[in-house]
């Protein structure tokens, strides 16, 4: 498997280590190419194809392609994976075109007999996916497969020196979207209310929580999708990723693509009344309980 890391605006993107566990998963043996200032270097075993973005810049996705393609060249990888970003999803319809290969998107987990799960139907149900081509383009949803411990290891280093063309395109640098409604990014606490409360009229209850505890109201997609709460309160790869010191989560099943948006908080209280959901997995204490009736109580208790 070829990983395709990602640099930007001066640092390695901590989910190019994604890539390195959704090998590890299939057990499969791995290679990395980046495109990254010389002396970049992961922490990862293995071989690293470099090219020097200050040479043929840090996004460029025609000169981009070429590198990853010398890269397959010398590996003949049976697969190459992106993050599924803005970055894979530019380059990975390039190289499987380029390549004659399947491409499949935005996987969350490893299906086996050589399929990928996916989610359809607003992520409210997976399917599975097997290619028909010898080799596959993929892209992984961000957070679905994470390292159990620290990143280790020192790569072979092979820098990959492929001719520059004229480029048709100029890239300028980023433009941060505008903030609009709540910035959760700098909230210390966020409590979330999920489809979980039932009702449009029950989100105050979740808001009231999180008022006497002095922090942000958050909310999971498919509340912000019912419009029970506007869209600047979501969390997740679509909304706004949150690094809080403590995060509630109320009723909150755990699809992936939310809690890779609140993963990095310190402590995660989940109130949900199915003791298997997969937001338990993350949480630091999960309370089985109803929302509606847990969530006042508490409330109540926190004003005393």
């Amino acid at each position: 498997m070829l990983l395709v890391g990602e640099y930007r605006e001066g640092k390695l993107r901590e989910e190019s280590y994604d890539l390195v566990a959704f090998a590890d998963a299939l057990g499969a043996q791995r290679s990395m190419v980046l495109v990254a200032p010389a002396g970049t270097v992961p922490t990862v075993d293995g071989t690293l194809y470099i090219a020097d973005a200050a040479q043929c810049g840090e996004y460029n996705p025609e000169h981009h392609k070429r590198i990853i393609l010398a890269a397959v060249e010398r590996e003949d990888p049976d697969c190459i994976a992106f993050v599924h970003s803005s970055y894979g999803w530019d380059l990975a319809p390039r190289l499987a075109v380029a390549l004659g290969a399947a491409q499949v998107s935005e996987v969350v987990a490893v299906a086996g007999d050589g399929a990928y799960e996916v989610n359809c139907c607003n992520a409210k149900l997976r399917r599975a996916v097997t290619p028909k081509t010898p080799r596959t383009i993929l892209t992984i949803q961000a957070g679905a497969f994470s390292l159990e411990r620290e990143p280790a290891g020192m790569p072979a280093i092979v820098p990959l020196d492929v001719p520059l063309e004229p480029d048709r395109i100029q890239f300028d640098g980023y433009e941060a979207a505008e903030k609009k409604g709540v910035d959760l990014g700098r909230a210390e606490i966020v409590v979330s209310a999920g489809r979980g409360v039932g009702k449009k009229e029950n989100v105050g209850v979740i808001a009231e929580l999180a008022k006497v505890l002095g922090g942000e109201l958050g909310a999971s997609r498919p509340v912000v999708d019912a419009k029970w709460v506007d869209h600047s309160h979501q969390v997740g790869t679509t909304g706004q990723v949150v690094s809080p010191k403590l995060y509630v989560a109320c009723g909150i099943s755990g699809a992936i693509q939310h809690v890779a948006g609140m993963k990095k908080a310190d402590f995660v209280v989940a109130i949900n009344k199915d003791r298997d959901a997969p937001i338990g997995e993350v949480a630091d204490v999960l309370v089985v309980a109803d929302v509606m009736q847990f969530v006042p109580a508490l409330t109540a208790r926190v004003m005393r």
